[in-house]
C-alpha cells in the first residue's frame, strides 16, 4: 500500500494524516448541513466540532508524551514523530477528551443536548470512514492473515516502522471493512435525520451502529496491542463496542415515542423538544 502519500522536498506527507485531515474537513462540511436539519445553529455546531477535534488531538498527544517522557526528554526531536503513532488506547483517550470538551461547550452555548447529538452523528461516521481509508493505506490497525482474493499485502518498510505491520504477508483489509460500515452508517443517519420520531433517535442509532461496526470488524484485526478480556473472548475495542451498543439501545429506549397524553419521564425532555 502507500503509507507515504507524497514528499514535499524533505517533508513526508503521510497517507494516514492526509486522509484523516480530509475526513475532518468533509465531516465539518456535512455538519453545516445536518445542523439545520436537527434544529441546531450550524455556526455553533462548527465551533463545537473544532473544540472537540482540538481536545482529542491534545488529549492523545499528552498521553503519548506521558508514556514516553523519559525517551522524549533525551530526544526532544522525536516529538515530531508522535503524529505517526496510532493505537486504540490513544483513540479512546482522545475520544474521551473530545466528548468532555464538546459537552462543556454545549452547556456553555446552551445548545439542545439531543438535537446536537443527532447533528454530529452522520459527520462523525463520515470522518471515521475516511480515517479508516487512511489506515488502510498506512497499514495501521492491520488485519489477520488471509488467503482471500481481496487480501492486501504490505511491502513498504515505513508501514513496519510506523505501525508494526508485517511485510510480505497477505492480510484482511479490515480497515476497508470498517470504512464501508461507517460510510453506510453515515448515509443511514443522514436519511433518517429529518424523519426521526423525536430528538435523540439518530444519536442512539449512531452509538449502536458504531458499536456493531467496531465489534464485528475486530474479529479480522490483528490482536497486537489491543488487550484481552474474558480469557481472550473479547479484546479492548470489542468491550468498548459492547458499551456503545448498550448506550445506544438505552437512548433509543428512553427516547421512544410514548402513548398519547403520557407525561414525559424527564421534565427537561419537554423543554428540549420545544427548543428543537
Amino acid at each position: 500500500m502507500h503509507p507515504v502519500l507524497f514528499h514535499l522536498g524533505s517533508i513526508v506527507i503521510p497517507a494516514y494524516g492526509a486522509l484523516a485531515a480530509l475526513g475532518v474537513l468533509l465531516a465539518l462540511l456535512l455538519a453545516l448541513r445536518t445542523g439545520p436539519k436537527a434544529g441546531v445553529d450550524p455556526n455553533q455546531l462548527w465551533n463545537l466540532c473544532i473544540v472537540a477535534l482540538f481536545s482529542a488531538v491534545v488529549g492523545s498527544r499528552l498521553l503519548l508524551v506521558a508514556l514516553n517522557f523519559s525517551a522524549l526528554r533525551l530526544h526532544p526531536r522525536w516529538l515530531l514523530g508522535l503524529a505517526m503513532i496510532h493505537h486504540p488506547l490513544l483513540a479512546g483517550v482522545g475520544g474521551a477528551f473530545a466528548v468532555v470538551a464538546a459537552g462543556l461547550y454545549r452547556r456553555w452555548q446552551q445548545m439542545p443536548l439531543w438535537a446536537t447529538a443527532d447533528a454530529v452523528a452522520a459527520p462523525l461516521a463520515l470522518g471515521l470512514g475516511m480515517e479508516q481509508v487512511g489506515a488502510l493505506l498506512a497499514g495501521s490497525g492491520y488485519g489477520t492473515p488471509s488467503t482471500l482474493p481481496w487480501a492486501v499485502t504490505y511491502f513498504h518498510p515505513v508501514t513496519t516502522l510506523w505501525s508494526g505491520t508485517p511485510l510480505g504477508v497477505a492480510v484482511h483489509p479490515v480497515q476497508a471493512y470498517a470504512a464501508v460500515a461507517f460510510f453506510a452508517l453515515c448515509l443511514m443517519l443522514w436519511l433518517w435525520l429529518p424523519r426521526q420520531a423525536r430528538p435523540g433517535d439518530v444519536a442512539g442509532l449512531a452509538l449502536a451502529g458504531f458499536g456493531v461496526a467496531l465489534f464485528v470488524t475486530e474479529f479480522w484485526r490483528d490482536a497486537e496491542g489491543r488487550g484481552s478480556l474474558l480469557d481472550g473472548a473479547l479484546d479492548g475495542p470489542q468491550a468498548a463496542a459492547v458499551m456503545l451498543v448498550l448506550a445506544g439501545a438505552a437512548i433509543l429506549w428512553e427516547r421512544k415515542p410514548r402513548a398519547l397524553g403520557a407525561a414525559p419521564r424527564d421534565p427537561a425532555e419537554k423543554n428540549e423538544a420545544s427548543d428543537v
